[in-house]
């Protein structure tokens, strides 16, 4: 990864409840299951309901679950499987 990256990447766990929030929009506009998208995305499936515990992700799990939404929105037939 690069530093600009892992700058982001930093950047972005600086609040969980961001991520979370993200990842709640694209559940309820996707009609995803929470454990499906956790093993799709980062292949966990209970990174969502850690998520929901309050617990924090490492900065490449972000990454992967971001990476992921903006896959799936991009691509949608290439992603989902």
């Amino acid at each position: 990864m690069s530093a600009k990256a892992d700058r982001v990447s930093l950047a972005m766990m600086k609040n969980p409840n961001d991520l979370l929030a993200d990842i709640e929009a694209f559940l309820a506009e996707t009609g995803m299951g929470p454990s499906y998208f956790g093993k799709q995305a980062a292949g966990n499936s209970e990174v969502v309901a850690r998520l929901r515990e309050g617990r924090r992700v490492w900065p490449e799990t972000e990454t992967k679950l971001r990476a992921y939404m903006l896959a799936q929105r991009r691509y949608p037939q290439r992603v989902a499987s």
